[in-house]
C-alpha cells in the first residue's frame, strides 16, 4: 500500500525479472510513488486496488503476458483510462503494432535509458492531467446547464436531447467530428441565463404579459454574462449560443434583431433543436405536441424563424433525431 499523504503520481511497474524492477525503481523513486508486480495476475490485483496513474509493463512474462494484462485493464471501466507503456526487449514492428492494438500508449525498449524513461512518463502523465481537466470542465458546463433546466423542466432531459439533436445537425451542416462534439457540450448552456429569471415567470401557466416577456427575454443577456467573454473554444461557442439562440432568420428575434447569416451558425443550429424538443415535450404551460405537428411548424418557420438550409438538413436527419428522442424519453 502507498502512503495516502504522498501526493506524487503513482506508477505501477510490472516485470517478472527483479533486476529490471530495480533499474526502474532507481530511475523513478525520487519523483513518483511506486508499486511493483512480478506477474500479470499481481499487476491486475494492484491496478484494481490502487488505481495507479500510469503502468510500465513488461510484455514477455510467464503465465499472463503484458499484452493480456493491457487488454484486461482496457476492458474494465475503472482502469480503462490508465495509460500503459510497454517496457520490453521486443523491437519488431509487428510486436509494437500488437502492443498499440492492445491499448498501450507507448513503447520503451530495453535496456532502458533513464532520460527516456523519465521523459516518456512525464509526457503521458501530462496528457492524463490535460484530459482530466477537459473532462472536469465539460462536467461543470453540463451541470450548470442542467441547473438552469431544472428551473424550467423537472427532468432536465431537454438539454440532453437538444444537445444531441444539435450535434447531428452540425455534422449534416459540415462540421467536423471535433466541432460537432464541441457543440454537443456547449449546447446545454443555451438557457443558463434562466437561473436569473424569477420562478413566478418561468413557471407561469398562463400567457406572459408585456413586462413579464421583457424579463423572460433578458435570460439571453444574463446567460452570456454568466459564461463570459472568451477568445476561443468551448466557452466561446457556449456564449455565442446563449446570446443568439432566440435570434430569427428574418430579423424579428432578440436580443439584437440579427438576421440571416449574421446570426452565428451554432446558434441557428441550436434554435431548431431547441424549439423542436420544446414543442414535443410537456411543459407547465402546454401538452407535448406530436412529432408531425412540430415538424409542420419547423417547415412553416423556414425562412422566418429558421435558416432554410438547416431546416432541410434537419428533416433529412429525422431518423437520427427520433432515435435520440427515443433514447431519452420523458419520465
Amino acid at each position: 500500500m502507498t502512503n495516502p499523504l504522498d501526493c506524487r503520481p503513482k506508477l505501477l511497474l510490472v516485470d517478472d525479472e527483479a533486476t529490471n524492477l530495480q533499474v526502474l525503481r532507481h530511475i523513478l523513486q525520487d519523483d513518483y510513488r511506486l508499486l511493483f508486480a512480478k506477474s500479470g495476475a499481481k499487476a491486475l490485483e494492484l491496478a484494481f486496488a490502487e488505481a495507479p496513474d500510469l503502468v510500465l509493463l513488461d510484455v514477455m512474462m510467464p503465465g499472463m503476458t503484458g499484452l493480456e494484462v493491457c487488454r484486461t485493464l482496457k476492458g474494465e471501466p475503472s482502469t480503462a483510462r490508465i495509460p500503459v507503456v510497454f517496457v520490453t526487449a521486443l523491437a519488431d514492428i509487428d510486436d509494437e503494432a500488437n502492443g498499440f492494438e492492445a491499448g498501450a500508449v507507448d513503447y520503451i525498449t530495453k535496456p532502458v535509458s533513464p532520460p527516456i524513461v523519465k521523459a516518456r512518463v512525464r509526457t503521458h502523465l501530462s496528457l492524463v492531467h490535460v484530459e482530466t481537466l477537459r473532462q472536469t470542465r465539460l462536467e461543470i458546463v453540463q451541470r450548470l446547464g442542467l441547473a438552469a433546466e431544472y428551473k424550467d423542466n423537472e427532468t432536465g432531459l431537454h438539454v440532453i436531447r437538444m444537445s444531441h439533436y444539435s450535434q447531428v445537425l452540425a455534422r449534416a451542416a459540415g462540421y467536423s467530428e471535433a466541432q460537432a462534439e464541441e457543440l454537443l457540450h456547449a449546447a446545454p448552456m443555451h438557457d443558463v441565463g434562466k437561473i436569473g429569471i424569477p420562478d413566478a415567470i418561468l413557471r407561469k401557466r398562463g400567457a406572459l404579459d408585456e413586462d413579464e416577456w421583457a424579463v423572460m427575454r433578458s435570460h439571453v443577456l444574463i446567460g452570456a454574462k454568466i459564461i463570459g467573454e472568451h477568445a476561443s473554444g468551448l466557452l466561446r461557442t457556449a456564449q455565442r449560443i446563449a446570446l443568439a439562440h432566440h435570434e430569427k432568420w428574418d430579423g424579428s428575434g432578440y436580443p439584437h434583431g440579427l438576421a440571416g447569416e449574421a446570426i452565428p451558425l451554432e446558434a441557428r443550429i441550436v434554435a431548431i433543436a431547441d424549439v423542436f424538443d420544446a414543442l414535443t415535450s410537456v411543459r407547465p404551460y402546454k401538452a407535448a405536441w406530436t412529432v408531425e405537428d412540430a415538424l409542420d411548424l419547423v417547415r412553416r418557420e423556414s425562412g422566418r424563424h429558421f435558416d432554410p438550409r438547416l431546416v432541410e438538413l434537419f428533416l433529412e436527419c429525422l431518423p437520427e433525431v427520433l432515435a435520440i428522442k427515443a433514447r431519452w424519453p420523458e419520465e
